[in-house]
């Protein structure tokens, strides 16, 4: 990895938000912040990365970029296919705000080589490795511009060039992710020329009787059934069953 010459208040940052990325990162790797280096295209070649740009109190784009086992894990999951870019956004945001009040893009995938060596174009890039032991297994990348001069107020991280003390495997790595859940009364099949005929007031009849229980989905696949409630206004599931994987047939 070939060294970076930057400013202190620089370096004190870049090493600020990897520290605060790497606090929320799922990763089942116990990982360390280690020194900026130029931002290349084989800093971490094996990895998926996700890119996003802020503005706000700063303006820059940051990128986070993840080994294997991360993006095995998410496909992997019990719950069907996960989405990397919700598991990676709350690592971005951690390091976009260590700069002050932004406003964070959704997040993109790259592949690795293509984020970093883009990334490299820009001026006064700066490449933070998350490693374990020597060895790179994640990276957390920023340009920005132009870089504060001074740090701004930090937020609470972890001790210098450390990861929590505990680290997560296997789907515990996962809790973290946000993902959609919706609720399903049932389904129907209609022709174009029924869905064209539809008006106001118009009864669509599902599939399912009246009183039955309601689907709770996650990403699509059905986790479990319950009855529909209501809670201050609004409509709720009270959970009744849970569907084992495997058995939504």
């Amino acid at each position: 990895m070939t060294a970076l010459t930057i400013t202190a208040p620089q370096l004190t940052l870049a090493r600020n938000a990897a520290r605060a990325a790497l606090a929320v990162l799922p990763t089942s790797r116990e990982l360390a912040v280690g020194a900026p280096v130029a931002a290349t295209a084989d800093v971490l070649p094996g990895g998926t990365a996700v890119t996003a740009k802020f503005s706000g109190a700063a303006t820059g784009e940051v990128v986070v970029v993840v080994g294997q086992d991360l993006a095995d894990a998410l496909k992997a999951s019990p719950l069907g296919e996960l989405d990397l870019t919700a598991a990676i956004r709350p690592a971005l945001e951690a390091a976009a705000r260590v700069f002050g009040p932004v406003v964070l893009d959704p997040g993109v995938i790259m592949e690795s080589p293509v984020a970093l060596s883009a990334l490299a174009a820009k001026d006064n890039a700066v490449v933070v490795p998350l490693v374990e032991g020597q060895e790179a297994r994640a990276v957390v990348a920023l340009a920005l511009s132009p870089w504060p001069s001074e740090e701004p107020g930090q937020i609470d991280v972890a001790q210098p060039g450390k990861a929590p003390a505990a680290r997560r495997g296997g789907l515990d790595m996962l809790h973290d992710v946000e993902m959609e859940v919706s609720a399903e009364l049932g389904r129907t099949r209609m022709s174009v020329r029924e869905l064209l005929s539809l008006t106001p007031g118009a009864v669509v009849e599902l599939d399912r009787a009246a009183g039955s229980p309601a689907d709770l989905l996650v990403n699509g696949r059905l986790i479990a059934r319950g009855e529909v409630v209501v809670v201050d206004e609004n409509f709720g599931i009270r959970i009744t069953e849970i569907v084992a994987p495997g058995a939504e047939g």
